[in-house]
């Protein structure tokens, strides 16, 4: 039992990466569309480049969008307007026309012919007004046709608008019914009483109108005629158009959307997780023999992973709403965001590998596959400075101009002409290019979410123009000025060991900024002779110069520093001794000398870049000590100081090779000598 455990504990990184592995397989393939794929490409205008195709089942033909658009825009054009007869209002007016006019007739001098006339004339007015109804003017903008529908309770019939009244009709019709002008005192009352009372009793029956559209509508056919099984559907060589191609898109279509039996779908899922495994798989390949440092760190290669999971998320999700916006999601975002933070080859690949699973989930997928791999190559090329927004912006416009031709190439290929060109896309193309720009904020977010540091980071960090950076050189000008030289030492190494030169470079320039707290304290920044140890035991002495790593630390994390760059305050001098003053404390003792008193805290460097950064701090501090700067005096320096700290072990945890320590020096060694090579002297 306890040999297994050490095992998995001696493994752990190992088991990590092969459950990630397993994980991820599992969550892709679960996005995937779950139906069947036709396993032929083809492309209209081109020839059918296989055997003779015959059909393996029996299928329907299914309509083409634009024919099932243009018979819904039919059905729109030729659909009924509904207006509905409202009965209430016209028994109420007659109502109140036959209250008020009972009234009128009570109190007039008219005589009882006159009276029996009015009133048929009223009642024949109230009759033709209602019979077809008098519409409301909000309504009179519906009638759109020839004839319109008008219903009433539960019948309804078709009658031309001209019979339905309007309000500009009644006065008019009032006036030329009621009597012969002049009226009589009677008669004004009657065709006020008419006017007040008359309302339109029609109006457009808009849910009506819609529901009967609805219906219409869903009885269109998707569908028109029926393939039978074994019947032939294009010979090796027809071009593929016409009734050939809706054929064939309708088998297509069938495929891919017929339910599946569980052994089908078993099989599918199946065939999935080989493909879907087998390139993940040459991700882990290509990482383990081209990027082994990010292979053996497992948080790099979990960050990349998401990524991919992250771009094939967006990708299922917008297929499923609606796959015309496909273009609309930034799939360059992820070499973008891979390029940010390792390189480009890394970020290339990687996007190369994720396109080809979308290809499984995107319609028009060799379209799809060929676009996006043409933007991500245009990516990888033209964005090189991603801290620079100007860079940016001026790039992104370069990949969305890329996205325009090429799409127009597919289009004119497919189409054979420019005529039907999808000018929606164009704007889909433009939307795409504005969601990259989130590429910066999102950097940001996963620097946080994730701990790493991106190049973007680390050249704002190293501008010496920074806060803490220009504090440094006014508190401890000595000290700056060994950071500077330190950090072209490191990044000049790191660059001919292939390690990350500005992460060295940034580490190196703030590696000593807890000395901000006790400047005078250093020898480099000693104005004059008085040294202010003198007045110090070598214990105390120590103590200030062991604290400016803790220091150090203490104001990085104040300042809010990265945790890769507070890595190189941490190590830069491991667990060495304070040595100057351990032989002092010796001398002044005369006895054995506890070193815990004089060694720094450590950890000693964990990686090649903080392993650098500390030979360098070494023989920069060394090198000026030598009193005769010589070729050979910078040699034996840099070899005894960097054999010393192997000695020490201070390498034991940094992942760096003896031939890339030789390297080291010889970078070390020849920089020294062309920062002290002496000049000639000059005549006076």
């Amino acid at each position: 039992m306890k040999k297994l455990i050490n095992k998995l504990l001696v493994n752990h990184s190992l088991i990590y990466k092969l459950f990630l592995y397993i994980a991820t397989i599992i969550l892709v393939v679960y996005l995937f569309p779950k139906g069947g794929q036709f396993k032929y490409e083809f492309q209209k205008g081109k020839p059918w480049q296989y055997e003779n195709y015959y059909a393996p089942f029996d299928f329907a033909i299914q309509k083409t969008e634009t024919e099932i658009e243009n018979e819904k825009q039919q059905i729109t054009q030729n659909s009924k307007h509904f207006f509905e007869y409202n009965e209430e209002i016209v028994e109420r007016v007659k109502n109140e026309v036959t209250q008020k006019s009972t009234e009128v007739f009570q109190n007039s001098e008219l005589s009882q012919e006159e009276k029996l006339d009015l009133n048929t004339r009223i009642t024949t007015i109230l009759a033709t007004i209602y019979q077809y109804g008098y519409i409301e003017a909000s309504s009179e903008s519906k009638i759109e046709k020839a004839a319109i529908t008008l219903r009433k309770g539960n019948k309804i019939e078709e009658i031309q608008p001209y019979k339905l009244f309007t309000s500009s009709q009644i006065l008019n019709f009032l006036n030329s019914k009621i009597g012969t002008q002049p009226y009589t005192e009677a008669q004004n009352q009657l065709l006020n009483i008419l006017y007040d009372a008359i309302k339109p009793n029609v109006s457009f029956d808009e849910v009506f109108t819609q529901k009967t559209l609805e219906e219409n509508l869903n009885k269109i056919s998707y569908t028109k005629g029926l393939v039978s099984e074994n019947e032939r559907i294009i010979l090796k060589g027809d071009i593929v158009e016409g009734e050939n191609l809706r054929v064939l898109n309708s088998i297509k279509n069938e495929f891919e959307s017929q339910i599946w039996s569980k052994s089908n779908y078993n099989w599918i899922v199946f065939g999935y997780t080989i493909l879907v495994a087998l390139a993940f798989l040459m991700l882990f390949l290509f990482l383990r023999k081209y990027r082994l440092d990010i292979f053996e760190n497992n948080n790099k290669v979990t960050f990349i992973f998401f990524n991919i999971i992250l771009i094939v998320l967006l990708i299922t999700i917008i297929v499923k709403y609606d796959a015309q916006y496909v273009y609309v999601a930034p799939i360059v975002i992820l070499p973008l965001v891979l390029k940010a933070f390792f390189d480009a080859r890394l970020g290339l690949f990687s996007h190369v590998l994720t396109v080809l699973l979308l290809g499984f989930i995107v319609p028009n997928s060799f379209e799809f596959i060929f676009l996006q791999i043409i933007a991500g190559i245009v990516t990888i090329l033209t964005i090189s400075e991603l801290y620079k927004r100007a860079n940016l912006f001026i790039s992104v416009l370069q990949i969305t101009f890329v996205y325009f031709i090429a799409y127009f190439a597919f289009s004119i290929i497919q189409e054979g002409n420019a005529s039907n060109l999808n000018w929606e896309k164009f704007l889909y193309f433009a939307l795409n290019g504005a969601a990259t720009l989130f590429v910066l904020p999102l950097i940001y977010i996963f620097e946080r979410l994730f701990g790493l540091i991106s190049d973007e980071s680390l050249k704002e960090l190293s501008n010496t123009n920074s806060k803490l950076l220009r504090e440094l050189a006014e508190k401890a000008p000595g000290t700056f000025q060994h950071s500077l030289q330190v950090a072209n030492l490191a990044e000049a190494s790191a660059n001919e060991i292939h390690a990350n030169a500005m992460l060295v470079r940034t580490g190196a320039l703030y590696h000593d900024i807890g000395k901000m707290d006790n400047p005078m304290y250093f020898t480099e920044n000693q104005s004059t002779n008085v040294n202010p140890h003198n007045e110090l035991t070598p214990r105390d002495s120590a103590h200030i110069i062991i604290n400016h790593i803790i220091k150090g630390v203490e104001l990085a994390k104040k300042h809010h520093l990265p945790d890769r760059i507070i890595d190189f305050i941490r190590t830069h001098h491991g667990t060495s001794l304070v040595y100057y003053f351990y032989k002092k404390e010796e001398e002044y003792t005369g006895e054995d000398v506890d070193e815990s008193y004089f060694q720094y805290p450590g950890p000693i460097p964990f990686s090649k870049e903080t392993a650098i950064l500390m030979m360098c701090d070494a023989v920069e501090a060394a090198s000026k000590s030598i009193k005769e700067p010589t070729a050979q005096a910078f040699d034996a320096l840099v070899e005894k100081i960097v054999n010393k700290q192997m000695e020490d072990g201070q390498f034991m945890n940094a992942d760096i090779t003896f031939k890339e320590l030789q390297i080291i020096k010889k970078v070390l060694k020849k920089k020294l000598k062309n920062i002290y090579h002496l000049r000639i002297e000059y005549p006076e």
